[in-house]
């Protein structure tokens, strides 16, 4: 069933040609959801097919198309995650198309049973450590805080960073600001593990209660673990600032970092 704030009924978009045929059948909508610059569509309806998804974006965008094809085929040899079924690259365009994976998004769920928030966190604390375990001399992507604030720094200087998208606190804020803020918090000392980079509750899917995949891979690879944990932590602090407190405990961090916190949601208005 579509819901209808989160995606809404559109036609198909023009395909490659070795993708077109055999997508024919399936009905489309497009996601409302998500900040990536790109658009996301869920194809579905198709009498005994599979629903998958498809991710479509031009210049910068089609670069990170790029990088989560890369990323999702190492990731799912660890955890679950969408499993490609198809992609196609041109110099200024990119075309991703996937499995979809079961569940509903941590988001849903806690906005439709906020009684079940301390089972949820407590799944997402479970999958993180799950990922923070895969032995980072395994994993072949650098996403540390210095290779981040250089992109982010291109981004800056670029004008694409959506300064209307700033969290509360940094409303009217520019990206200077931002930046200069960071600044302030720099040397960071880093504790590395493999991170999935925008571990959101709009990108972790929960069925029965339990974790069964995360979405939007592009930015996985080794950073500190507060990469994942900050944003975690500021998306469960929109439902009850206790939840924030259960996710550090049941994490296994004796104390919540704050500066790193402060850090790397900086760091997030970036992208």
């Amino acid at each position: 069933m579509m819901d209808l704030d989160r995606e809404e009924a559109c036609a198909a978009i023009s395909l490659p040609a070795s993708m077109s045929a055999p997508l024919v059948g399936y009905e489309w909508a497009r996601d409302n959801v998500g900040e990536s610059g790109g658009a996301v569509y869920r194809l579905h309806s198709k009498i005994g097919a599979p629903d998958l998804f498809l991710k479509h974006g031009r210049s910068s965008v089609a670069g990170d198309i790029t990088d989560e094809m890369v990323r999702l085929r190492w990731l799912g040899r660890y955890i679950p995650v969408p499993a490609v079924e198809g992609f196609v690259a041109t110099q200024d365009e990119a075309w991703l198309l996937m499995t979809a994976v079961p569940g509903q998004t941590a988001y849903q769920i806690l906005e439709a049973q906020p009684d079940t928030g301390i089972g949820i966190v407590d799944a997402l604390a479970a999958f993180l450590r799950r990922l923070h375990a895969i032995p980072t001399s395994e994993c072949p992507f650098n996403s540390d805080h210095a290779y981040r604030l250089s992109r982010a720094r291109e981004r800056i200087d670029a004008d694409l960073v959506d300064e209307d998208d700033f969290d509360d606190e940094r409303e009217g804020w520019t990206a200077e600001q931002v930046w200069e803020a960071m600044q302030h918090l720099l040397p960071m000392p880093s504790d590395p593990v493999v991170t999935h980079g925008d571990f959101s509750l709009d990108n972790i899917l929960i069925l029965d209660g339990e974790v069964v995949g995360c979405i939007d891979a592009s930015r996985v690879g080794i950073a500190d673990r507060y990469q994942d944990l900050a944003i975690l932590w500021n998306c469960l602090g929109e439902f009850d600032a206790s939840l924030q407190d259960r996710l550090i405990e049941q994490y296994g961090v004796a104390e919540a970092d704050e500066r790193k916190l402060q850090f790397h949601l900086l760091l997030d208005e970036m992208f």
